[in-house]
């Protein structure tokens, strides 16, 4: 077994990306072509929507989505600081104010319990993310959603597969958004996809996403400035191919899990992997563990940096964006004060990721738990972590 180097994440080629990719090299379009029609297509019906569109990625997609609607400055997003793609930064970018609210401790989603309260007169949207593949609680969050008025976004970046109530993730926003950097279960390296069922809302999305050569005899260019945010027909080709390969590479990381959870119970401890009662089937992202109380901040730093030294990637889950510099500076402040979001901070400061790709074999998942538990002892002096 080859313990050199056990990446977190890994991307698949095979003959079907090359085959595609090869297509679109040996073809006179390489942007805004036939292969990006035939991604949406098909990735609009993957995910049950009427319309998907192309993005750069999934932070551009936010923000074109935020223009679309007219939000912007002056204007507030309920979202939640903890996450690992950091889809809420465009709320910055689209000149509005994230309104930060903690997360249920359980699923790590946001809380519409805990979001409600947040919520003001300057509120327009409520942004909601699938916390490493296990759903949010969508039922209440659409109620709260639509008892203020406002719109509701779903990141369903990490939970790609993953289904709440009989429905799969990207189905529950008035837009969802998915990016698909690594380490997306369907990567294409950069870019993303909006979804939605809204036909006025995508005429706009396609408005503001890129100004296409067909648009230049048109008198209304330039009426609103778009941005040059669109995804190549390279992007789309590998899109494509990964879309068609991705029910089997979700089956074979769902292998991966299984060994994960098998190896795990050399833990004391250690709690089985958190289900909600309305959700039917969770794809992890990564595999993610939580450690106990006695671990810190630092001493998660210490365990990344033990095992890779051992040949293992990890990482922190996530930096919350609320303990930013940037946003503890112009927010509503609430990254100053530490506890006003307890669930947030507390896993922000214990979750580490492990790896979780299709490439995993038994053994390389066995290495990485023992060493897991090895680096714990080490440097938790015993302390047990938990799932």
């Amino acid at each position: 077994m080859d313990i050199e180097a056990i990446a977190l994440c890994e991307p698949e080629c095979g003959e079907r990306e090359i085959e595609l990719v090869n297509a679109v090299l040996q073809a006179a379009r390489w942007g805004d072509g036939p292969m990006l029609e035939s991604f949406e297509r098909a990735f609009a019906g993957w995910a049950g929507r009427r319309h998907a569109v192309g993005v750069a990625s999934g932070t551009l997609g936010l923000w074109i989505a935020l223009r679309a609607w007219g939000i912007g400055p002056g204007d507030e997003v309920v979202c939640a600081a903890h996450t690992w793609h950091q889809i809420a930064q465009a709320v910055t970018l689209a000149g509005a104010t994230p309104v930060f609210a903690d997360i249920d401790y359980w699923s790590g989603c946001l809380s519409a319990e805990k979001a409600a309260p947040r919520i003001g007169p300057k509120t327009r949207a409520l942004l909601a993310g699938n916390t490493n593949g296990h759903p949010a609680a969508w039922g209440p969050l659409r109620a709260l959603a639509d008892a203020h008025g406002i719109r509701l976004i779903e990141d369903s970046t990490e939970a790609l597969g993953s289904r709440y109530q009989g429905r799969s993730v990207g189905s529950f926003g008035d837009v969802s958004v998915f990016d698909f950097s690594q380490p997306a279960a369907l990567c294409t390296g950069e870019g993303g996809m909006l979804v939605t069922d809204d036909d006025a809302l995508v005429h706009e999305l396609r408005y503001l996403r890129q100004r296409r050569i067909a648009d230049r005899g048109s008198v209304s260019v330039g009426s609103r400035v778009p941005l040059q945010a669109g995804m190549s027909e390279l992007t789309a080709a590998l899109g494509l191919a990964q879309l068609a390969g991705l029910d089997e590479r979700l089956a074979r990381r769902k292998q991966v899990e299984a060994w994960y959870h098998e190896q795990m119970q050399s833990f004391e401890g250690i709690k089985p992997p958190y289900l909600a009662e309305d959700v039917d089937e969770v794809h992890w992202m990564l595999y993610v563990v939580h450690l106990g109380k006695r671990f810190t901040a630092s001493a998660r730093t210490q365990m990344i940096e033990d095992m890779h030294a051992c040949g293992v990637e990890t990482a922190a889950y996530s930096h919350p964006l609320h303990q930013q510099f940037f946003y503890m500076n112009t927010s509503d402040a609430i990254g100053r004060k530490r506890g006003v979001l307890p669930d947030t901070d507390r896993i922000g400061d214990r979750a580490l990721a492990l790896p979780l790709h299709a490439q995993l074999d038994a053994d390389q998942v066995k290495y990485i738990v023992k060493t897991l538990k090895d680096t714990a002892t080490n440097v938790g002096a015993g302390a047990a972590i938990y799932l």
